[in-house]
């Protein structure tokens, strides 16, 4: 007798689409973290999982008069988080970030910098401000 799948583990791409919704739901507890540290800090909410043509930005801030574009990597270890960004990715991020910008109307003369928050497995964040140098 041929069954077809009756439990959640038989079933194909499952433990796939499984691991997807924790990595999301991972990803979106690391960035309620980031984002609680900065309203902390006194910047002011702008964005969160802002998409442009250029990609995703995972949530921009007003700090003072600087915009803050901050990329969120979680993992089990900064160490490990601060591997995950490639040089690609942070390509993306800045074509990103102008882009925001532009659609906001802002000219060049409005300060900006990207920061990348690292989140290890136990939920704290390390902030490398302005990581990829001036804009």
């Amino acid at each position: 007798m041929v069954r077809g799948p009756t439990m959640e583990n038989d079933c194909p791409g499952t433990a796939r689409r499984r691991r997807g919704r924790t990595a999301n739901l991972s990803g979106a507890m690391a960035e309620e973290g980031v984002t609680r540290l900065y309203l902390g800090r006194g910047a002011t909410l702008l964005a969160q999982r802002w998409r442009g043509k250029a990609g995703e930005i995972d949530i921009i801030f007003r700090e003072g008069p600087d915009v803050v574009f901050v990329e969120v990597k979680a993992s089990t270890t900064h160490s490990d988080a601060a591997q995950s960004l490639q040089p690609r990715q942070m390509r993306r991020i800045a074509e990103a970030a102008c882009e925001f910008c532009q659609r906001q109307g802002w000219d060049g003369s409005v300060p900006m910098r990207i920061d990348v928050a690292l989140v290890n497995g136990q939920g704290r964040v390390e902030l490398i401000p302005n990581a990829f140098g001036e804009m």
